[in-house]
């Protein structure tokens, strides 16, 4: 069977027709069948089957934690003690995790079998998944089709059933946009709502953990477990954290606005336009007030992110230096050659255009003309979408303006990839909320996501107000 939530799982646990055991060697078999998709480098094979022994154990004692029967796999920036961590690069070749990032020790404290590591963008930078040095993953809708990125292996291993819910990260859309291209639910909570300890750092002001799962409910369980104060960060809130699974009711109408430019934006596929339109519609039908805004800053999102965000990476990338751990060039004669050999061989084209790109905007030359102007544009992105968010509920616009495009179509223009994500870095960069929603599919059977986002700490009336969207969804669909 393809399961789509914990409760139809602990339903037939609880019936004793399931044990996790047996849940566990039904994943692994479609991991074993599906293995071309390429969404797992390494498999917890022995080791999930134990955990799942150890969790049956403590269901029949009454003991088990919030997540027992939940199988999960883990996108490869997430450190997990004993475990390899590469970040899909050859740099990282042949670490080892010395310990376990905050989020994954608590998903552990609640009884989740982690089931594998999973593919991504190379230091997940990246849209589609081209940019792992372990090949792309293959979109199983099409497998001719990128997944999205960079949380691409994660995503489709949901959308394959390979494993319940995946944990991401999300720097600019990298759970939500591989969410809509694999039709499944891609979230990204307030920046700072969990702890970011353990996670390979890409850009520090922007990365976010996520999480990739076929129903909103589950969604907001692993949120609701993974979130909260860390002593290992100072970064993270220290608000309380609600429950967020327990509170899914949204009974009184949204005010909604939807950003005009992005539906009417010339690079939207027209079905995902229609798509978009089509849940608007049922939206004011169903009693909510949704209004047409205006947000004047749509064509600086993309630069001012990329801008940030790799000159975050230059700075962030300069410890994996063939020093300290990982990957080193042999083919070195000083301190200097070592450097550059273990850098130029140990990472990837786009990891390399990126850090090259960031240090560039660092420099004493241009750091007041790109770095200090984008810093500023990004304080105007962010008040104008909290001045959007006091008025409305929700803003709603496209996930992605297209649906998953061909594997190397995009690859040889780099801004063209890096337009993927025009409609994702808004919540990035304002650092509020969001989640992707799936919606339908186009002509070619590719699905299509829309997306939601709120105010800063709004998690949980998004989650409840997805979880209408989507029940009211099934019943159109069926």
């Amino acid at each position: 069977m393809h399961y789509t939530s914990l409760d139809a799982i602990r339903e037939e646990i609880g019936r004793g027709s399931l044990t996790c055991k047996k849940l566990v060697e039904q994943y692994l078999q479609n991991i074993s069948e599906k293995r071309h998709l390429n969404a797992f480098l390494e498999v917890f094979e022995e080791e999930a089957l134990r955990q799942a022994e150890e969790v049956d154990a403590k269901l029949k004692a009454g003991t088990a934690g919030k997540l027992a029967g939940m199988v999960i796999g883990l996108k490869d920036v997430l450190a997990y003690e004993g475990h390899a961590l590469q970040a899909s690069s050859q740099i990282l070749n042949g670490f080892k995790s010395l310990y376990t990032g905050t989020a994954v020790q608590r998903l552990l404290q609640e009884d989740a079998i982690l089931i594998g590591r999973q593919n991504c963008d190379e230091f997940a930078m990246g849209a589609s998944n081209e940019n792992s040095s372990f090949g792309p993953a293959l979109n199983d809708a099409d497998n001719t089709r990128v997944p999205g990125g960079s949380s691409g292996g994660s995503a489709v291993a949901v959308q394959a059933h390979l494993c319940l819910a995946s944990i991401g990260s999300d720097t600019g859309g990298s759970v939500r946009q591989p969410g809509a291209f694999c039709g499944v639910i891609g979230m990204k909570p307030t920046y700072s709502r969990i702890s970011r300890y353990g996670l390979i750092a890409y850009a520090s002001s922007f990365d976010q953990i996520g999480v990739l799962t076929h129903s909103v409910e589950d969604a907001a369980l692993l949120l609701e477990v993974m979130a909260g104060a860390d002593e290992f960060d100072a970064t993270v809130s220290q608000r309380p954290v609600p429950a967020y699974s327990q509170n899914l009711t949204y009974d009184r109408p949204a005010r909604i606005g939807y950003i005009k430019d992005s539906i009417e934006s010339p690079g939207l596929q027209p079905e995902v336009k229609d798509a978009v339109m089509g849940v608007i519609d049922r939206l004011q039908e169903e009693g909510h007030t949704v209004e047409a805004v205006d947000f004047p800053y749509l064509d600086y999102m993309v630069p001012t992110y990329y801008i940030l965000t790799t000159a975050e990476a230059s700075s962030n990338l300069g410890r994996y230096d063939g020093v300290k751990y990982g990957y080193r060039s042999e083919n070195v004669t000083d301190l200097t050659s070592l450097y550059k050999k273990t850098r130029s061989e140990g990472f990837g084209e786009e990891v390399q255009r990126r850090i090259i790109l960031g240090t560039f905007v660092l420099s004493a030359d241009y750091y007041d003309a790109y770095y200090t102007k984008a810093q500023q544009v990004r304080r105007l992105i962010k008040d104008k979408t909290d001045e959007l968010l006091k008025q409305y509920d929700f803003l709603i616009l496209p996930t992605a303006p297209t649906t998953a495009f061909k594997l190397g179509e995009n690859t040889k223009d780099p801004l063209a990839m890096y337009l993927a994500d025009i409609f994702t870095v808004q919540a990035s960069l304002a650092g509020v909320p969001a989640i992707s929603l799936p919606i339908g599919q186009d002509a070619a059977g590719l699905p299509i996501g829309v997306q939601l986002m709120t105010k800063a700490f709004g998690e949980e009336q998004l989650f409840a107000f997805s979880k209408q969207l989507m029940d009211h969804q099934k019943t159109v669909s069926a």
